[in-house]
């Protein structure tokens, strides 16, 4: 068995004829079946990380909402399994929302984030009456009450405070530091508790944190709760109010590579809820509702680059093994220097004899998908599968060089069905007009 498979899909394999099978599909036939570069989810996987999460901390705080942070990746398909498993989910635009509404997902099941969000998201958000706003600054918070006003809306809304606390992680996925474009700083979220509370329509049920991504650790959290905690408390005593929600954010790391393991959701969910439950005992009082909002640590296992292999050359020592995708379907290399393992799919009971950095076929010379990885002895045309990609690639895709973005593929129990279509070079220019 190939050590590999341990960051591969939960139903990965080496079949019979040592090719892999994801879902108990081939990977190598789903290749040359749908071209490449391909993305592949695997349900099973997608299922059990939403029962995980779900079974985990409910199991130690029973009233945590788990939702899905639609950012990671959304899609219809991948939006009715988490309605499926009792998932809520997080939005952050118009487009998400949209995407949403129209698997039919429900709306008092969605909260909307955002940083800048535009008169006309802030109506539709209204419209559609989602179960939580979640306000990030003044103007947004001015906006919201002249839109509900004007429109007779009533909506329930969180405030999310920027705690001043570093998580511990790449720099640009750190999002709750006292120098951040996210959020309320504490030093004037009183402002925005007051105003909220003198605003007829707006109902302010809850505090929201974000710390960041890739979190390994668990006394970030704990460090951002206690600081929103002791807000929160401040704001009962000065105007009375009522902390019925707590939501805490998501950002719990995954395993990209064998060398790089993560705590196990368990871990958090032990320390994570029972700090909270610690502190709400110490003082005699009920406990808010947990929100939890993980998004990577759902989807990213489920996923699956699969690639063909082209060029092949050595240059100064190195072999460069040239492969039909790169950082036009994932930035996250070149952009968070991001580690990634990779097997040879039809050759998946090999030994990885051959050191290769695998590079993608786009002009910039930072389009390196792995850099000095292990693989089986490469040839043109091989299949090449990239592991934990469910998360943060298609969503940042782009048509650079005018690629054509790839299709995607949901397989299981043996079967598999395509959910997105790959690009057409019709749909570069179907929007253009000359």
């Amino acid at each position: 068995m190939n050590s590999k498979l341990a960051v591969f899909p939960t139903s990965a394999e080496i079949n019979p004829q040592g090719h892999l099978a994801i879902g108990g599909v081939d990977m190598v036939e789903l290749a040359a079946h749908f071209g490449t570069p391909l993305y592949v989810f695997d349900e099973a996987t997608l299922r059990a990380r939403c029962r995980e999460f779900k079974r985990e901390f409910v199991s130690r705080y029973g009233n945590t909402a788990v939702v899905y942070a639609g950012k990671a990746f959304l899609h219809g398909a991948l939006a009715v399994i988490l309605r499926d498993e009792g998932l809520g989910l997080d939005v952050v635009s118009a487009g998400e929302l949209h995407i949403a509404i129209n698997a039919g997902f429900p709306p008092g099941d969605i909260y909307f984030h955002g940083n800048n969000k535009s008169r006309d998201e802030l109506t539709l958000a209204l419209r559609h009456n989602v179960g939580r706003i979640v306000v990030d600054n003044m103007n947004e918070l001015d906006m919201l009450i002249r839109l509900a006003e004007e429109g007779g809306y009533t909506p329930k809304i969180f405030f999310r405070i920027m705690p001043g606390v570093d998580a511990h992680t790449h720099g640009h996925l750190t999002t709750g530091a006292a120098d951040s474009k996210f959020g309320i700083p504490l030093s004037r979220a009183e402002e925005a508790v007051a105003k909220a509370m003198a605003s007829a329509p707006l109902k302010l049920v809850g505090l929201h944190f974000h710390i960041g991504s890739m979190v390994g650790e668990h006394q970030p959290y704990l460090a951002a709760m206690d600081r929103v905690l002791g807000f929160s408390a401040e704001m009962t005593r000065k105007y009375g109010f009522d902390l019925q929600e707590l939501d805490i954010g998501g950002g719990f790391g995954v395993q990209y590579t064998l060398d790089s393991p993560m705590p196990e959701v368990s871990f958090f969910a032990e320390r994570l809820t029972g700090h909270l439950s610690a502190h709400y005992k110490s003082l005699n009082q009920p406990l808010p509702q947990l929100i939890i909002e993980p998004g990577r640590a759902v989807v990213a296992q489920a996923g699956v680059a699969l690639y063909t292999a082209g060029t092949i050359k050595e240059v100064g020592g190195r072999l460069y093994v040239a492969v039909d995708g790169g950082m036009a379907d994932n930035i996250r290399p070149p952009l968070y220097d991001a580690r990634y393992e990779v097997l040879s799919a039809g050759k998946a009971d090999v030994a990885e004899a051959d050191e290769v950095t695998v590079v993608g076929r786009y002009c910039e010379t930072g389009d390196i998908l792995i850099k000095d990885t292990r693989v089986a002895p490469v040839v043109a045309g091989d299949i090449l599968a990239v592991p934990v990609c469910g998360a943060y690639c298609l969503p940042m895709a782009s048509n650079y060089n005018a690629a054509l973005r790839p299709a995607v593929v949901m397989v299981g129990d043996g079967s598999a069905r395509l959910i997105r279509r790959r690009e057409s070079l019709e749909d570069l220019t179907h929007c253009d007009s000359i």
